[in-house]
């Protein structure tokens, strides 16, 4: 216990866990309206066409709000950034209900993503400011674990709230109000970013390649892996139920693989793991049309491919926290959540394409070349890094 916790202070410990909670309870609240949302479009007769452009307006807005965050946060301070984005999340899922029309959900959408890639960020400035540096890869495994969770729990507690009335918006709504609660506890904690000493945003990515674009990648692999999978089971042959099944075993690996990968970053250099875990989600997704027609063996590498692979999100970030300090910091993990949204966009239509290209293994193929195209950054940037 005591190698674990060595180099935590307890301002360290209280900061971390009150930045951790905040996200995994709002989390719960982002995670129980997504499936809200698209189930209401789907009552009130919308395409499934347009629920995918309303969907896709969050990303948007992410890309379009979040670069300019460490400046104002900067301006005006972390916490009250922080709890206003949490106010304004709020709002917003309770304005979903109150002006319960197709056209005003656009707006809304906007304004509610803008809030939550905020919450995100500045988070996780937090979280990587306050982690020890032989510590953080270790911080950023529980962080993505407890989101993962909170993530987990939301679709679940909207099936005890129900789908109907203005009961799930105000659960929604007290979530992210209860997020406030461990920020408020620890408001003499919250770290600071200075007015001066951030970049541009292509800088970062000239800069730290290897972490910035790790979120680019997952960014595309979790959308368009985990919005096809399940129709890759289908067209395998697989019922919809079994089918539905294999996108849990993956994201089951996400969960368990995050602080034993994140502790291994702790000790190797952190290109090496991206490496590894790139050149692994290569080989794992090459290897799903041997699973095809063995339901166990598909399952088996499909946990292990999404545990592995889904490390490049946390370790990217932990990669990040060593490589800057301060302003530049507050700017890496705020080019670092646009890149995830870039990916998030360009995922579905690229292995879907893929899919329709070369069915249904294509699927697979798109994978690998995701992964591979990133692994050729990574290991470009270890090569010219070698000592001659």
């Amino acid at each position: 216990m005591h190698a674990v916790t060595e180099g935590f202070g307890r301002a360290d410990v209280a900061s971390i866990a009150a930045a951790i909670t905040c996200v995994a309870v709002v989390g719960i609240g982002l995670s129980l309206s997504i499936p809200l949302l698209s189930l209401e479009m789907e009552r009130m007769g919308i395409s499934n066409t347009m629920i995918g452009v309303n969907t896709a307006v969050a990303g948007v807005a992410s890309i379009v709000v979040v670069p300019f965050v460490p400046r104002v946060a900067a301006r005006l301070g972390v916490l009250p950034v922080l709890l206003g984005a949490i106010a304004v999340g709020a709002a917003s899922l309770v304005g979903f209900r109150l002006l319960f029309g197709f056209l005003w959900w656009f707006p809304l959408r906007f304004t509610f993503s803008a809030a939550l890639g905020v919450l995100f960020v500045l988070s996780e400035f937090w979280i990587n400011q306050a982690a020890p540096p032989a510590r953080r890869g270790l911080v950023m495994g529980i962080y993505a674990t407890v989101l993962a969770l909170g993530f987990a729990v939301g679709p679940g507690l909207l099936g005890l709230v129900g789908t109907a009335g203005w009961t799930p918006y105000l659960a929604g709504a007290a979530l992210f109000g209860v997020g406030a609660l461990p920020l408020l506890l620890a408001r003499g904690l919250s770290p600071e970013i200075p007015r001066k000493g951030g970049r541009g945003f292509l800088g970062y990515l000239r800069v730290a390649p290897s972490a910035t674009l790790a979120a680019l990648i997952y960014g595309a692999v979790e959308t368009g892996g985990f919005a096809i999978l399940p129709i890759y089971g289908l067209r395998l042959g697989f019922t919809a139920e079994e089918a539905a099944g294999l996108v849990s075993l993956a994201a089951l690996g996400n969960v368990l693989f995050q602080i034993p990968i994140g502790l291994l970053s702790d000790h190797v250099d952190r290109r090496k793991v991206l490496l590894g875990a790139s050149g692994f989600g290569a080989l794992g997704a090459l290897l799903l049309p041997a699973g095809a027609d063995e339901p166990w063996l598909l399952g088996a590498i499909l946990f292990a491919w999404g545990g592995i692979a889904g490390t490049l999100y946390t370790v990217g970030l932990a990669h990040l926290g060593a490589r800057f300090e301060g302003a530049a910091l507050a700017g890496a993990n705020a080019a670092f959540l646009v890149l995830y949204n870039v990916g998030l966009v360009l995922g579905p239509p690229l292995v879907g394409g893929g899919m329709d290209l070369a069915s249904p293994h294509g699927f697979a193929w798109s994978l690998a070349g995701l992964f591979l195209a990133y692994l050729v950054v990574v290991g470009g940037r270890l090569i010219r890094a070698a000592p001659a």
